[in-house]
């Protein structure tokens, strides 16, 4: 190749190289073309206020307020008077320069353009706000944004409602709608139904001079959106139930679900200890989070739908229709106690009645009779090994809505957990585990969790004779309406006939003075209560007390579970609790003051200050 054609082949190179860059910042990179549209143009984002949320009962849980920030676009920043934009927006010189330097920082480590507006110096007065808009000539790359920020009627619900933030990174990342300095919802309806309550962002577009004064509409306008607000929520929950709920939870930790049988809609969902949702509106968070996130009892743990309890005693009942629908037992099966069940390791029981039959082994809460009840399903003769008799039975608990989500609309709801036969397996080894090996799945405990939720739709299932509407917290959404599978039957495994009889157990466990009830504490005259009493125990410290209820026994319009952390027996605290909130939701009063009292002055997150 002579010297002509090597030159020539060079400079074809330069060309080519110079004609791809080009292309590259004209055509692919829009940097630049965002640079001089910005140079010339004021883009003012229109933020939507987000939709309003309300109670059942049509009063307004959440609201809005509206809050003024300063912003800025980094590379628009020009030299500026300090001292007046200090005076103006009163705040000092010092938090100005150390406001910008941090701004600078975050710039470069997650990679803002340096065009995108972001606060600088967030919530000034409308004072401060009408000022600045006045002398905004004279601070060049500062800029003012008007947006609202939640407003909370009530001091209760905090985990349902959940909050507002502002983005970050993942989430503009994941969304291309949010821009830094945008907000979303975290946590419970506020993120769950963050696309419905956030609206739509406008913009308007102004021109700019050589100065960088804003001059006028950009053609007129003709570019120029609105906003469109946000769409209204009404939630399922009654608030006055929910403020009466996490009354009676005051120094407690634990949690009360109550949900609404014939619709699946959650009347109050209590987590606790509980904390005022306003501790987490834009003005306070930053102050307040991390105090919430290191209190040791855990106040943003939401209890309620997360923590995998140990049923205890409640589930006899799901292993009572499991036995009924299987054929191992009738009503009229009778077993014997004496203080327990001694096969095996054993498992203790209570003095009572012996020998009894299946409804008086609910309201007698009978450990042996469940211990014979749960082997005949696991060694039922009709299944050829453990591990198809064992998958069977856990068939039956998840068409209870156990171990698994129940496809809510609670954000972060959990699975809770039913074992399988793998967790056998690598416990004791393969085929070297029988009915005996697993008996505490009998009586609720061994390596079963469920989640207050979990239990609570089961009670709406047995309120229902064998079915439930999946629970939701969101009961309309404006003009739109809520999922089709809210209003559909869940249908469980276990015959409407087989029902009946398990429900009369639970009736008189409350109800049957004199015959050996447990739950005599839960009896409201004329309500017609069926509950279960249920001692969880604990590896971790005292046990947990548990009940399970719905109300009345004809046409049910309430079911109710509550959960009462190293609280002892079912009986002592989580009973007469679930009894006031049935009492408080169907009458709308309370005959046994008494009870209530000693319930709300009960501290039992320090014990010792009871004595």
């Amino acid at each position: 190749m002579n010297k002509n054609k090597i030159v020539l082949f060079v400079a074809c190179v330069i060309v080519l190289i110079i004609i791809a860059r080009l292309f590259y910042i004209q055509i692919i990179n829009d940097e630049y073309k965002q640079i001089a549209k910005r140079n010339a143009l004021y883009y003012q984002t229109q933020y939507p206020a987000r939709g309003l949320i309300y109670d059942r009962n049509k009063n307004v849980l959440v609201s809005n307020q509206t809050m003024y920030d300063i912003t800025v676009i980094p590379r628009e920043i020009n030299s500026f008077d300090t001292l007046e934009l200090c005076k103006i927006l009163n705040v000092t010189e010092e938090f100005i320069k150390q406001s910008l330097i941090e701004l600078s920082k975050k710039h470069k480590k997650k990679g803002i353009a340096s065009y995108q507006q972001v606060p600088v110096v967030k919530h000034i007065s409308i004072d401060a706000y009408t000022k600045f808009q006045e002398k905004s000539y004279k601070f060049p790359g500062f800029y003012t944004r008007a947006y609202t920020a939640r407003k909370y009627t009530t001091k209760a619900a905090a985990n349902v409602l959940g909050y507002i933030t502002e983005v970050d990174k993942n989430d503009i990342t994941n969304d291309s709608y949010y821009q830094q300095g945008d907000f979303t919802g975290k946590n419970g309806i506020e993120a769950r139904y963050e696309n419905e309550l956030r609206g739509h962002k406008g913009v308007v577009i102004y021109t700019r001079d050589v100065l960088n004064r804003i001059q006028y509409h950009y053609k007129n306008g003709a570019e120029d959106s609105m906003a469109v607000t946000g769409l209204d929520l009404i939630c399922t929950i009654d608030s006055a139930l929910q403020n009466y709920g996490e009354k009676l939870m005051k120094n407690k930790s634990g949690s009360i679900v109550a949900i609404e049988p014939s619709t699946g809609e959650i009347l109050a969902l209590i987590s606790s200890p509980c904390f005022d949702p306003s501790l987490l509106d834009e003005e306070n968070r930053v102050n307040n989070y991390r105090k919430l996130l290191d209190d040791k009892h855990k106040p943003l743990f939401n209890r309620a739908i997360m923590s995998p309890y140990p049923p205890g005693s409640v589930f006899k009942v799901a292993n009572a229709l499991i036995g009924l629908q299987e054929n191992v037992i009738t009503p009229d099966t009778y077993y014997s106690c004496s203080m327990g069940y001694h096969v095996g390791r054993g498992v203790g029981c209570h003095s009572h009645l012996s020998p009894i039959n299946m409804t008086q082994s609910i309201l007698m809460s009978c450990n042996a009779y469940y211990c014979h009840t749960f082997r005949n399903i696991i060694d039922n003769p009709k299944y050829e090994s453990i591990y198809e008799s064992f998958d069977k039975w856990t068939q039956y608990c998840s068409s209870f809505g156990f171990g698994r989500k129940l496809d809510s609309d609670l954000y972060g709801e959990k699975n809770g957990k039913i074992p399988t036969a793998k967790t056998y397996d690598n416990l004791h080894g393969k085929n070297r585990w029988k009915s005996l090996s697993i008996i505490s799945l009998a009586i609720g405990q061994g390596e079963t969790g469920c989640t207050p939720l979990q239990i609570a739709n089961f009670m709406a299932t047995v309120a229902n004779r064998g079915y439930y509407y999946i629970p939701h917290i969101v009961k309309d959404i404006e003009g739109r309406g809520i999922d089709a599978k809210f209003k559909q039957k869940q249908y469980t495994m276990v015959d409407t006939a087989n029902y009946e009889k398990v429900i009369e157990g639970m009736y008189l466990a409350v109800n049957g003075f004199g015959i050996g009830n447990t739950a005599g504490r839960a009896y409201v005259k004329d309500l017609d209560i069926c509950g279960k009493t249920g001692t969880a125990q604990n590896p971790l410290g005292d046990d947990h007390s548990a009940f399970a209820c719905f109300a009345p026994r004809k046409n049910p319009k309430i079911a109710v579970v509550v959960y009462v952390e190293n609280a002892g027996s079912g009986a002592a605290w989580a009973t007469p609790i679930a009894s006031l909130i049935v009492e408080k939701y169907l009458t709308g009063k309370i005959t046994r003051p008494y009870e209530e009292e000693r319930i709300v002055n009960a501290n039992l997150l320090n014990k010792d200050k009871n004595k």
